[in-house]
């Protein structure tokens, strides 16, 4: 079972790589930098900022900060436990794909995708309430982790497992995060039972 599962995950891997051409290559090396999506997140704690007050902000920030800390750590831990070659180091796949970037880790499983997910997953459910259209944000992990599969870094299997792991750790942070909102500041639950009345919180 888990050998027809691999040789899946190599099958689709192989078409979904075979897509990409030189002439977009310079357009997804931008895409897979984490920089590149500066303005974003600049925006977004903007919004946070403005809308939640300081120190919620902050404790918004802290929970992200540990969710990124636990996620990555977890998924290297993984990725030297499992030690599964990345497609590009792969000899059985030489001459079959496109291998745009190379990395001398392992791929399973993504860090890329597990790290976007987990942070979508938790802003989505925080901010939803005082942020029109957070539901884009979820583009973010898809645009994001596609890019390991066109540069020949990922297997989907890596991406999808990735995005799995995410949401757990994503889930169990943002248990920690509603215990610490609802115990220091209370009076912003009536925005999120309310959202489309909720006003900018100046708490500073």
């Amino acid at each position: 079972m888990l050998e027809k599962l691999q040789q899946l995950d190599r099958q689709v891997f192989i078409y979904l790589n075979g897509l990409g051409s030189e002439t977009f290559d310079p357009m997804w090396e931008i895409i897979t930098k984490q920089i590149s999506w500066i303005p974003i997140f600049a925006i977004i704690l903007y919004l946070t900022f403005k809308r939640l007050g300081t120190k919620h902000a902050f404790l918004i920030i802290g929970m992200i900060t540990l969710l990124l800390l636990v996620t990555d750590q977890t998924t290297n831990l993984i990725k030297f436990t499992i030690k599964r070659l990345r497609p590009g180091n792969n000899p059985e796949l030489a001459g079959l794909i496109r291998s745009v970037q190379n990395r001398k880790s392992f791929s399973f499983i993504s860090g890329h995708a597990s790290n976007s997910m987990a942070v979508a997953f938790f802003l989505y459910r925080v901010l939803h309430p005082y942020i029109k259209y957070m539901g884009f944000f979820f583009l973010w992990p898809l645009i994001f982790a596609y890019s390991r599969i066109y540069l020949g870094l990922h297997y989907p299997g890596d991406i999808l497992t990735g995005y799995a792991f995410g949401l757990f750790t994503g889930w169990l942070v943002l248990k920690l995060y509603i215990y610490l909102r609802d115990r220091y500041f209370p009076k912003q639950q009536e925005n999120l039972d309310n959202p489309t009345n909720s006003e900018p919180v100046t708490n500073g």
